[in-house]
């Protein structure tokens, strides 16, 4: 008779405990004998040895064939053959806290971020010593935007392990995360004293240098991610992101020579070459191959991301049928009233961050950085597609307010000033101004609006670190445009003077007349601080932060029409708005 079929006789679970603690010793490399001390620990409340079992039991689960199968085909993406591998055996074994942190990351892979949730949140209640599965729970947090919890399960680990190099890596990027660029700069330069030949440490420390306006340093902390792996084309399109350098001959030499290694480069990498080499050539004055590798490198991330664009449209003809003038007077002032935020909202690459930097150069405004919450808010009513819309007009009274409270409470993280009002930079959030206007209806909402055709090919060049999924192909890029124009068409006419346009070539052209109805449209004093904002220093996390450490140039505003030839696509599908 085997010790677990004992366990179902014995009326002493005393005695059966010792008896799985004497089988364990026997067999100290076998994972089940480890995994039924452990069952019969926690059922008995002995949750101090269950934990170190359970973890036991993980650090022999090498000897388990199926998981060690399993855990090959993770680490080649073969999510398949793993999920056939892993369920059965947490069928059998659904206490094995080892295949269920597999099975968590196999959902997070694929998208499933509750499952994965979940199945973690299991894995550490019966082991919570378990620090890989916390780890990932850190990484979990990230991706849904919880960076509060994610900082504090960080931290956490570091208590636990406080010379583990890639617990202080984590929380590095959990402080990036919530806007602590000089502490994250400070644990990604302790990793680096003990992993100096890490590429991807040195690829995260050049991205806070270059947030905090260390441009200098970024550069050789990008420069030198790539002298230790070179194909690494993250590194190249972070350096081409900077937008102020410009490449050498020989950096396009070494990307086209990175780009024909074969089999060994992954999509990411040859993407993100292609967008690199497309600025290499661009700054060479050859726009036909420039426009070569930007239509490669966005190919490549089309197929990634299947993006549909039916789902903006849907939401917009929503809006504008169903949210008239008469349905924001019924609802006048039914939100939190707290005037503190400021919405900057359009395209990306349309000249916010420009605006943004303006605004957080009065003395009463803070700028954070392009924030997840009103998403994240919108997300809370339901999916964000035609059916947003339908959410939003069944809220009452009291939710409309609440919703307000609860964007001022988890924005709160990232102010850390004592300024009376702060920035939310996130472009997409255009898709929100009818929520931002009923739930925050004393919040300001400025327009970051630029030429069609400029900032839609403006897009089509950059990668983004995330999101914006409709920039990767010229058609979609098209009837995203026409939407975002449609949407905020329409709140103008029923709700005039509530948002304030900003048009990106009025500003390069008479930068202080717009400043000046800039801030009268907000209700602040003119200061001239506001006119020398690249002397302003603050962190900026986007595509256009040392642009905007500089004065004001024209050079971008016209530089699509040398691109002119390649974008008859684009033309066609903005009709009338092209010439806008």
């Amino acid at each position: 008779m085997g010790i677990e079929a004992a366990g179902e006789i014995s009326s002493n679970p005393g005695e059966f405990i010792v008896a799985l603690r004497e089988a364990a010793r026997q067999e100290p490399a076998n994972p089940n004998r480890w995994r039924a001390l452990a069952d019969a620990c926690f059922h008995a409340g002995l949750s101090v040895e269950a934990d170190a079992a359970y973890q036991r039991a993980t650090l022999v689960s090498v000897n388990d064939p199926v998981l060690r199968e399993a855990a090959l085909a993770l680490a080649s993406n073969r999510l398949d053959i793993a999920e056939r591998l892993i369920k059965p055996h947490l069928k059998a074994h659904p206490t094995d806290v080892a295949a269920i942190r597999m099975l968590a990351e196999l959902a997070a892979r694929i998208g499933r971020l509750d499952d994965a949730e979940a199945l973690l949140t299991r894995a550490i209640e019966l082991a919570p010593g378990f620090l890989a599965a916390r780890q990932n729970m850190v990484m979990l947090h990230l991706r849904k935007q919880r960076v509060t919890e994610a900082l504090a399960e960080a931290q956490s680990l570091r208590e636990a392990e406080p010379d583990n190099p890639a617990f202080i890596n984590l929380e590095g990027v959990a402080l990036a995360k919530i806007g602590d660029y000089a502490d994250a700069v400070l644990r990604f330069e302790a990793v680096l004293k003990r992993r100096p030949k890490s590429s991807r440490i040195w690829l995260s420390y050049g991205h806070s240098l270059k947030t905090l306006g260390r441009s200098t340093e970024s550069v050789g902390a990008y420069r030198r991610a790539i002298e230790l792996q070179p194909s690494l084309g993250e590194a190249w399109w972070s350096l081409a992101n900077l937008k102020s350098i410009r490449f050498a001959s020989s950096d396009a030499e070494a990307m086209e020579q990175a780009l024909q290694t074969g089999d060994r480069l992954t999509d990411d990498d040859r993407l993100h070459l292609h967008f690199a080499l497309g600025k290499a050539y661009e700054d060479a004055c050859s726009p036909q191959p420039a426009f070569r590798h930007y239509a490669d490198g966005n190919s490549i991330r089309a197929k990634q991301l299947h993006y549909d664009p039916g789902w903006v449209e849907a939401l917009v003809n929503s809006a504008v049928e169903r949210l008239d003038a008469s349905f924001f007077a019924a609802r006048r002032e039914q939100g939190d009233p707290s005037a503190d935020p400021i919405f900057i909202v359009g395209m990306p690459r349309s000249g916010s961050t420009l605006v943004e930097q303006i605004l957080a150069s009065h003395s009463t405004v803070e700028g954070t950085h392009e924030l997840p919450d009103m998403e994240m808010l919108a997300r809370s009513l339901g999916a964000v597609d035609a059916g947003h819309i339908d959410a939003l007009a069944r809220c009452e009274q009291q939710e409309l307010a609440a919703l307000g409270a609860a964007y001022l409470k988890s924005t709160r993280v990232y102010r850390k000033t004592g300024r009376p009002l702060f920035i939310d930079k996130m472009p997409n959030n255009w898709l929100f101004v009818p929520m931002i206007h009923l739930v925050l209806p004393n919040a300001k909402i400025v327009d970051a609006r630029r030429g069609a055709m400029a900032c839609c090919f403006s897009n089509f060049k950059q990668h983004f670190a995330r999101g914006q999924g409709y920039s990767y192909r010229l058609d979609h890029l098209a009837r995203y445009y026409t939407a975002y124009v449609r949407l905020m068409s329409h709140v103008d006419r029923v709700l005039p003077g509530v948002v304030h346009r900003v048009r990106h070539e009025d500003m390069v052209a008479d930068t202080e007349a717009q400043v000046r109805r800039l801030l009268a449209s907000l209700g602040l004093p003119f200061e001239p601080a506001c006119l020398r904002f690249w002397e302003t220093e603050r962190a900026i996390q986007t595509a256009s932060s040392e642009q905007v450490r500089r004065p004001i140039f024209r050079d971008g505003v016209d530089q699509w029409r040398d691109f002119d030839p390649f974008l008859g696509e684009l033309r066609a599908g903005l009709g009338d708005l092209a010439g806008d």
